[in-house]
């Protein structure tokens, strides 16, 4: 028997604003989802699938509006519903949790009050039957000591703690339909692993449907029952999960699946035998709370790590969230300073060098920032973010522009873009500008920092072959950090597995990733989310 739709959209239209680069966010996409079902929406950036989530919800940026089509929720036309009658939809009918929880959560309330309105808007329960709830809800998503959780403000708690109070406020009321926006991508392979397991879990114990959007066919391979794909905001193929994943119909499709980076790295490359950059037993422990010293809370970020970059090699660093990949970087370009250690680029020790030093020394070892937008100025040019560098460093200005239009086109980028600012690129572009800023000071060390992990796997596919085609070319030394260990797979040449501040083990890419030691290591792989597909993915 055929479970019962409980959303339907029917040739769905959503208008874009005037001066957009198509006329239409969602062209007359049909689909219908069921109770009790996974569907996950899939696409590159821009291709129209949050929009469409968002339509839904009615809840479309200004300027962006409905423009035919129909909304069909357990059969009543939400696209006709008012703005008091989609306040009680919200929430009771349809939740949503979102990419990033630090945007969507309140930072002045507590968890268990942020959760607790939804019972204090919807129903008439009393101050002690919502905490009961909150606490209920907060077991269920299974959130250690759910009573210190209710009590914590965001930011006392770490990524995969906040997504999971997150849904647990999508999940109180009970909707018969849960929109889950991106909401594994900034989370490392074990905790996205618990929350596909927990969202699997919930659904299929409340009988919910739930709209999955996600650019990562690994996550798709996991948990989708049916698969839609999206392109340029249209619908171009849908179908059940082992059907599109295996057999694809379109060739946009079969693109997607193309650029997934499969879990085997490739053939050992040479490179120099020289040490452009070494490592000793650098440590860096963090002191917070407390007063005067005392009661403070002492983490050990980094403990005695060790590593050697060779001249030409591409180094990555994987683990966890709070493994201290990101701070070892930081403490390596000296953004932090090191309690302990030596940091040794071509003989010269960075961790004791004076900051006055450090400034003067910064062209030869450069980073490249997760998120673009945030460390890209939004008030200057392009080519004048890219030139910035080598003007301080003393390139008249005439010069380092022309020379910022050069690194344009050797990023993939037009130089006449030079002249946008950066909310006016794609996400991927903006990465290949901080590329080019990084690649200004002809830098000796490029340190990449989770460079790749916001973006769909075409453009990631992109970014990173552009990585190493400049290694290439410009004779750049690499170390490359994540948590997306295919990504690791694909460009490093050695593997530094960390956990807790430390390394745990260390060796070559094919034998940390073909045949690991360590069980943290093993633990790292068999957490990939459709781990098979990620091995050996139909179309490579």
């Amino acid at each position: 028997m055929t479970a019962p739709a409980v959303l339907t959209l029917d040739k769905l239209s959503v208008r874009l604003p005037a001066g957009a680069d198509r006329s239409h966010a969602v062209r007359d996409a049909s689909l219908m989802i069921a109770a009790g079902e996974i569907l996950c929406v899939v696409g590159e950036s821009g291709s129209g699938k949050s929009i469409m989530a968002n339509a839904v919800m009615q809840l479309l940026p200004g300027g962006v509006t409905l423009d035919g089509g129909r909304v069909l929720f357990e059969g009543r036309d939400l696209a006709q519903a008012s703005a008091a009658e989609m306040r009680k939809v919200r929430g009771a009918g349809i939740a949503m949790v979102f990419q990033e929880p630090m945007t969507a959560l309140n930072p002045l309330r507590t968890i268990g009050d942020q959760i607790g309105e939804m019972f204090s808007i919807h129903t008439d329960l009393s101050k002690r039957d919502i905490r009961s709830k909150v606490l209920a809800l907060l077991t269920d998503v299974r959130i250690p000591d759910p009573a210190r959780a209710a009590g914590a403000y965001p930011h006392e708690l770490s990524g995969g703690q906040r997504q999971r109070a997150m849904i647990a406020m999508a999940l109180a009321l009970d909707p018969k339909l849960l929109i889950a926006d991106e909401p594994t991508t900034a989370l490392d392979v074990t905790t996205q692993a618990q929350i596909l397991t927990l969202i699997r879990e919930l659904q299929s114990r409340r009988n919910t449907a739930v709209l999955f959007i996600t650019h990562d066919f690994g996550v798709v391979a996991e948990i989708a029952d049916r698969v839609v794909v999206m392109q340029h905001g249209v619908i171009v193929e849908q179908g059940q999960a082992d059907d599109v994943l295996n057999r694809p119909q379109h060739a946009y499709t079969r693109q997607l699946i193309a650029a997934v980076p499969p879990l085997t790295a490739p053939p050992p490359r040479p490179f120099g035998s020289d040490t452009i950059l070494s490592i000793d037993n650098v440590s860096k422990t963090f002191r917070t709370g407390g007063f005067l010293g005392r009661g403070a809370r002492v983490t050990d970020a980094v403990k005695n790590v060790s590593l050697k970059l060779p001249k030409g090699a591409t180094l990555g660093i994987v683990g966890e969230s709070g493994s201290g990949k990101s701070t070892l970087a930081r403490c390596i370009i000296r953004l932090l300073d090191p309690d302990a250690g030596s940091i040794l680029l071509d003989g010269r020790d960075w961790a004791t060098m004076p900051r006055e030093q450090v400034r003067r020394e910064t062209r030869h070892m450069q980073m490249v920032f997760q998120d673009p937008f945030a460390s890209l100025n939004p008030r200057h040019k392009a080519e004048e973010l890219v030139a910035q560098g080598p003007i301080i460093h003393g390139t008249p200005r005439k010069q380092a522009i022309a020379e910022a239009r050069k690194l344009f086109e050797l990023v993939g980028l037009d130089p006449a873009a030079g002249d946008r600012l950066p909310h006016e690129f794609s996400g991927g572009q903006r990465q290949r500008i901080g590329l080019a800023r990084a690649l200004a000071l002809k830098p000796d060390v490029l340190i990449a920092d989770e460079a790749v992990s916001a973006l769909d796997v075409s453009v990631q596919a992109q970014v990173l072959k552009l990585l190493t085609d400049l290694r290439e070319q410009l004779g750049l030394s690499i170390i490359f950090i994540t948590h997306d260990l295919r990504v690791a797979a694909q460009i490093c040449d050695l593997v530094a597995v960390m956990k807790d501040g430390a390394v745990v083990e260390h060796g070559p890419a094919g034998d940390v990733f073909n045949a690991p030691q360590h069980p943290y290591t093993q633990a790292l792989l068999a957490s990939i989310p459709g781990g098979d597909f990620a091995r050996c993915h139909a179309l490579t």
